[in-house]
């Protein structure tokens, strides 16, 4: 993506999963948003962008992180929501095995507590280890935890598998975990 269209996907992020009043904006009990409304209230607030613009990020943006509905008339964010909203995912059984990219400086913290999902709704998994590499480098030295995700499942743990392939639970107790 260009410099403009990570831009766009960073307001988007900011204003679909976390602070929609920043612009004015209302999503719905499952986080859609009128996509008309979002692009007046984003113009409002002086940042401007097309109906076009906002469709290339959410069909160019690699981890798929907005959907738009069939008619293209609403957007939202696919996870990763610190506000309330209800994403409708179905509980789905998850492979064996999954994967958390995080940095080495969390480690003694998750080694005590597992996985949290702190202020989103819920923790975050990869069904493979290059994008949890990715995804622990953003934060610092990557470092890739395992987790036995059948046996949590086994245990009474739920998950969702959201529209962008990421995994979703709520916890994830060290005791399921490989460092």
């Amino acid at each position: 993506m260009d410099d403009r269209a990570v831009r766009i996907s960073k307001f988007l992020s900011l204003v679909l999963r976390h602070q929609p009043e920043k612009i004015g904006l209302s999503l719905d009990q499952s986080g859609w948003a009128s996509v008309e409304r979002l692009i007046e209230a984003s113009s409002r607030r002086g940042f401007d962008f097309t109906r076009e613009e906002l469709q290339n990020v959410v069909d160019g943006n690699d981890k798929k992180r907005f959907s738009l509905s069939e008619d293209g008339l609403w957007i939202r964010a696919n996870q990763g929501h610190s506000i309330k909203v209800e994403l409708g995912y179905a509980p789905t059984a998850p492979p064996e095995i999954l994967y958390h990219g995080t940095a080495e400086s969390f480690l003694t913290s998750i080694k005590r507590q597992g996985l949290i999902k702190a202020k989103r709704h819920h923790v975050h998994l990869s069904a493979d280890v290059d994008t949890a590499t990715k995804v622990g480098r953003r934060h610092g030295k990557p470092v890739v935890l395992r987790i036995e995700a059948g046996r949590m499942s086994q245990d009474g743990f739920i998950f969702y598998l959201s529209a962008n392939g990421v995994w979703l639970t709520e916890h994830v107790p060290a005791q399921y975990l490989a460092f």
